[in-house]
């Protein structure tokens, strides 16, 4: 049987009186790559920030190895040490190196020692093709680069699941290939990943579980091939209809 990693039960999410999420259910196993699509706005990103605690739920649970991380007495940074993101808009330190953005959450989180924190983070930097880059500041490399970096970054902290947040939507486009190429082997490798995505192919071909959401809730979910090949639900054929003739 599957180990079951994260457990989302019965989450919603409001902002004042706008209610961005409604009761939100599903699980993450070791090894899934689940991709999260749907139009803008419909909680996508809202739902990931909550499972990163970066957003505290209305209501609901988020379940890690069966112990529930919202709430107090939870240690946020503890948790996210094992649950990595990489956000859309690759959160770097703008005043360290590539080497050293890969270093620091080693060292302050889990208290590496300086050289190990390094040897871990060039072993990283080498497998997403950035180590020729780790003298160089964010400023200096170009957006798919800094994207290839914060991925290393999240990876050198061995987490068990690693989130993405619409991580090719602030790139140009022959820039979304190298980022992608890198999630497909992490995939391949069987990272367990967590995907918010507008890249409709990478849902379809890469991920093993799919989550289509419409306006806060989940609208359909299966395996690809069933919710790209047989939606069930008018909405999904409508949002879907437009990757057809692909």
């Amino acid at each position: 049987m599957a180990e079951k990693i994260l457990e989302i039960r019965h989450l919603s999410k409001s902002f004042g009186s706008n209610q961005v999420l409604r009761d939100i259910d599903f699980a993450v196993n070791k090894g899934d790559v689940i991709s999260i699509i749907g139009a803008s706005g419909s909680g996508k990103s809202t739902l990931l920030r909550c499972v990163n605690l970066l957003e505290t739920p209305t209501s609901g649970e988020i379940l890690y190895h069966g112990q529930n991380v919202v709430g107090p007495g939870v240690n946020a940074a503890a948790y996210r040490s094992h649950v990595g993101m990489v956000f859309q808009s690759f959160n770097l330190f703008n005043n360290m190196t590539v080497l050293e953005n890969c270093m620091v959450g080693q060292i302050k989180v889990l208290k590496k020692r300086k050289e190990d924190a390094r040897i871990h983070a060039m072993e990283y930097l080498v497998k997403v093709g950035m180590a020729p880059y780790i003298n160089a500041k964010p400023r200096q490399i170009s957006g798919g680069q800094k994207q290839r970096v914060a991925i290393a970054r999240a990876l050198a902290m061995d987490p068990e699941v690693l989130l993405f947040d619409e991580p090719t939507s602030a790139l140009d486009p022959e820039m979304v290939g190298e980022v992608l190429t890198v999630m497909q082997a992490l995939a391949n490798e069987g990272m367990t990943m967590l995907v918010v995505t507008h890249e409709m192919a990478f849902a379809r071909d890469v991920s093993t579980h799919v989550v289509y959401m419409n306006q806060g809730v989940i609208c359909e979910e299966g395996p690809p091939e069933a919710v790209f090949g047989n939606p069930q639900k008018q909405e999904t054929k409508d949002f879907l209809a437009r990757f057809r003739q692909n």
